[in-house]
């Protein structure tokens, strides 16, 4: 299957997902959904694949329904449920990262086959690190405040898909140019640091306008259980 077949299936999973997560938990479901996603997406950053000839990571997808399931929050729930989830999403990568550490310093068994594995994946390259999370955290913060405004702005439902692809798409640069900047800072040449912010973004963007039917969708759903 091509990858381009593959990556729009992939991301029509994922919000269906999200959705299905959010139907039978309410908020507690984008909770525990955004915590997951974070991780999830920072591990599938590892792996390059090519898509309409562009060299991209994946990661994008899952990361991208962090933004609409705080956006569901806010819509639905109010801002300061949204910034809640947005701290729990941290702390969830942040003590990921923390324990896994320790999991690498152990020293593995001569029958031990996982630890090379581990290694490639968690074994911490700072800028890298530093950037996803502070990337993270700012771009989930002006998502919410950008939302926010715009709800205040344009509060009828007819403007539901301006809320969400507004705060997405500004957020999302805003993510990516910090993530690129701190990760790549003096490792590339500056074309090819370019070429990799823009090529990050487009598949963002792209993201952002593929989850705008998800959002009407949990707009008018209402959960079967949801905790106070």
């Amino acid at each position: 299957m091509p990858n381009e077949l593959l990556w729009i299936i992939f991301a029509i999973i994922n919000f269906a997902l999200l959705l299905i997560m959010y139907r039978l938990f309410g908020k507690a479901g984008l909770f525990v959904w955004i915590g997951m996603s974070t991780v999830i997406a920072n591990i599938q950053v590892l792996k390059t694949v090519e898509m309409l000839g562009l060299v991209a990571t994946l990661g994008n997808i899952t990361y991208g329904t962090v933004f609409l399931a705080t956006d569901i929050l806010n819509e639905n729930h109010g801002k300061k449920e949204a910034k809640k989830a947005v701290w729990m999403g941290f702390s969830s990568l942040l003590i990921m990262t923390i324990v896994m550490q320790f999991v690498l310093r152990f020293t593995p068994h001569s029958d031990d086959f996982a630890q090379g594995a581990l290694e490639t994946i968690f074994e911490l390259i700072p800028n890298i690190a530093i950037g996803s999370m502070l990337a993270y955290v700012v771009s989930q913060y002006i998502d919410v405040w950008i939302y926010g405004k715009l709800k205040q702005l344009l509060p009828s439902n007819k403007y539901l898909w301006i809320r969400n692809n507004g705060s997405t798409m500004i957020s999302q640069f805003i993510d990516t140019l910090i993530f690129c900047s701190i990760a790549f800072y003096d490792v590339h040449e500056w074309d090819a640091w370019l070429s990799i912010l823009f090529t990050t973004y487009i598949i963002k963007f792209v993201v952002s306008a593929l989850d705008t039917p998800f959002l009407y969708i949990a707009k008018k759903m209402k959960p079967k259980i949801e905790y106070k």
